[in-house]
């Protein structure tokens, strides 16, 4: 039976509430032959939301990973394939921090790949009739922060599949922002994680196909 830890973070910049906790938190103790779900909610705080995210790592032993985002203004479900070793905050985080052109770890490398079988989840999305598609930035705030913190910490589990998924903003939240401002349904998005599950555990390797973007 495999473990899989699914993070969500809590509201930031203002906003009442963050569709990646609420997507990720409807989740809780769901099952299927081979694996079991656990989640947890990270503080949208850099330096505690790594930690909480280590703490969890370290009280659940998961087999699989993935973090998940708001990455308001996108589309669709986007599986993200690179972090980079960088924080340069747009905007504050929860505690007032807006750290510019600091390195997420001292002397790491510039950047991690995800293990996540990025390409698979994104046609297994598509199948199922949900907007996917890989992206090729986390930006550089507290998502990316993780996602680069994650894959630091498994980078020497080669058997634990890790990664991060950007999800929209949730319609009531589109509509408080300039139109047109894309969304996705709650339902839409908690079904596109089980997908990202279920594809996680169960494929043996990653596709083999064009699905990059040039932007």
């Amino acid at each position: 039976m495999k473990t899989v830890l699914l993070t969500g973070f809590e509201p930031f910049n203002k906003q009442p509430i963050n569709p990646a906790w609420e997507a990720v938190r409807a989740l809780e103790g769901w099952a299927e032959e081979g694996f079991d779900v656990q989640v947890r909610q990270l503080p949208c705080v850099f330096g505690a939301a790594i930690e909480t995210l280590l703490d969890a790592i370290g009280a659940t032993a998961p087999d699989v990973v993935i973090a998940v985002g708001q990455a308001g203004g996108r589309a669709d479900i986007t599986v993200e394939r690179v972090a980079i070793n960088i924080d340069d905050a747009p905007i504050m985080d929860n505690r007032g921090s807006q750290l510019v052109d600091e390195p997420i770890v001292p002397d790491g490398p510039a950047a991690y790949f995800a293990t996540l079988p990025i390409k698979a989840i994104v046609h297994a999305l598509r199948g199922a009739g949900l907007p996917a598609s890989v992206s090729q930035t986390a930006g550089t705030f507290v998502c990316n922060h993780v996602f680069y913190g994650l894959m630091h910490a498994v980078r020497a589990q080669p058997s634990t599949r890790a990664g991060f998924i950007h999800i929209p903003f949730l319609p009531q939240q589109a509509a408080h922002q300039p139109a047109p401002t894309p969304s996705m349904a709650l339902a839409d998005m908690i079904e596109g994680l089980k997908v990202a599950v279920r594809t996680s555990c169960g494929a043996e390797a990653d596709l083999r196909e064009a699905g990059g973007r040039t932007h």
